[in-house]
């Protein structure tokens, strides 16, 4: 696999999990599911418009620093927190 194909499958692999989630999530889930992945898309996102490759570990430490600034700043309670923490740690093994 080369290194540009490797993070498009990884985010398509994160995107169909997401959405695989939808139909049996808790509301909770749900809502760590759509928070996670907005900070997912605007990492893809943020990669992409830099125009140099990237692969999984950078797009996962994107992500993690991006999460750990929003909850640095007050944008989840600890129960949001956990659920967030708790999906993150399932999307980085896929």
């Amino acid at each position: 696999m080369n290194q540009l194909s490797a993070p498009a499958q990884y985010i398509d692999t994160v995107a169909d999990y997401f959405d695989s989630l939808t139909p049996q999530a808790t509301d909770d889930e749900l809502f760590a599911a759509g928070y996670l992945r907005g900070h997912f898309d605007l990492a893809v996102g943020s990669l992409e418009v830099a125009a140099e490759p990237f692969d999984k570990t950078q797009l996962c430490n994107w992500v993690g620093q991006s999460l750990a600034k929003a909850i640095a700043g007050g944008e989840l309670n600890a129960d949001d927190q956990r659920h967030v923490q708790q999906l993150w740690q399932q999307v980085q093994m896929l």
